[in-house]
């Protein structure tokens, strides 16, 4: 998906950003000459995962954008506020969020330990809602407001507990701030929505969950970046708000044909494996209607 510049001068707060998916996502932004807050935990390089706020706090300039890197882990209320401080008196707001730190652990009850349990909660549900909770009063004063949190449609259904309840009770945390914040700010000009791949997307850490051949059948971040911009470069008043969104609908919606693209092997696109959460259908669920 090509970039249309609507982000240019625009400031992106996003967590998890020195790798990833929200390093993906900060590059896509950064091509328009938007200003990135990297708002990650790593400082120092990690032993087994590449990058750090600062390299990525690079490659975005490099791309075009302004970038402020902040040892941010969403857990501590007093870094989010003074990340929240330093953008804000760096770039003179925030217009757009992107929740993206997440801790994952596909474990059952027995084998979730209570320390791994804590830290699901208190970064994917809990960091969420501080970080939105602390960037809402500049998103307010924005003509361009957007939370996007990288979560699932919410479903009851049994399958999506029974193997990991504590994992699904934390992503699906995320996905109720979505539920609850776009009522909320419904009438404020603020879209509030969530993200999810349809397929498995390849990133250094699930490698290091799933094993190398992993990528196989996986998708590359630039398809979660693509999509993140189709929904964050419209205008909030143009915007759906209360959606959750599957990364290919958003594409497909916005032009896009050409998927082989996006697939780490592009002689295995058509056999990537499903991401999870996802029913059947891969219909886009909204909290009113259909986009």
């Amino acid at each position: 998906m090509q970039n249309i510049g609507s982000l240019r001068g625009k400031t992106l707060f996003i967590t998890g950003a020195s790798r990833g998916i929200g390093k993906a996502i900060a590059l896509k932004a950064a091509r328009d000459g938007a200003n990135v807050v990297v708002a990650a935990k790593t400082s120092d390089p990690h032993p087994k995962l590449p990058g750090t706020i600062y390299t990525a706090a690079e490659e975005i300039e490099r791309a075009g954008g302004k970038a402020l890197a902040c040892i941010v882990d969403v857990r501590d209320e007093k870094q989010v506020r003074e990340a929240v401080k330093a953008a804000v008196d760096k770039f003179g707001g925030i217009d757009i969020v992107i929740n993206n730190a997440s801790a994952i652990s596909l474990t059952s009850t027995m084998e979730t330990d209570m320390k791994r349990y804590d830290l699901m909660h208190n970064i994917n549900t809990r960091g969420t809602f501080l970080v939105s909770k602390e960037c809402l009063p500049y998103l307010l004063k924005s003509k361009h407001a957007h939370i996007l949190n990288i979560s699932p449609p919410l479903s009851m259904k049994p399958i999506w507990f029974g193997g990991h309840v504590a994992y699904t009770m934390a992503k699906y945390g995320m996905s109720m701030c979505v539920l609850g914040m776009a009522e909320e700010f419904k009438d404020r000009h603020i879209a509030v929505n969530a993200l999810w791949p349809q397929t498995t997307i390849h990133t250094a850490a699930i490698e290091m969950l799933n094993g190398p051949e992993s990528g196989k059948y996986a998708r590359k971040v630039d398809i979660m970046a693509d999509a993140a911009y189709a929904i964050i470069s419209q205008a909030p008043s143009k915007s759906p708000t209360g959606h959750f969104l599957i990364d290919e609908k958003v594409l497909r919606k916005a032009g896009v044909t050409d998927f082989k693209q996006y697939a780490v092997d592009p002689s295995n696109a058509d056999n990537l494996h499903l991401d999870f959460f996802l029913e059947d259908e891969f219909d886009d669920v909204s909290t009113k209607s259909k986009m």
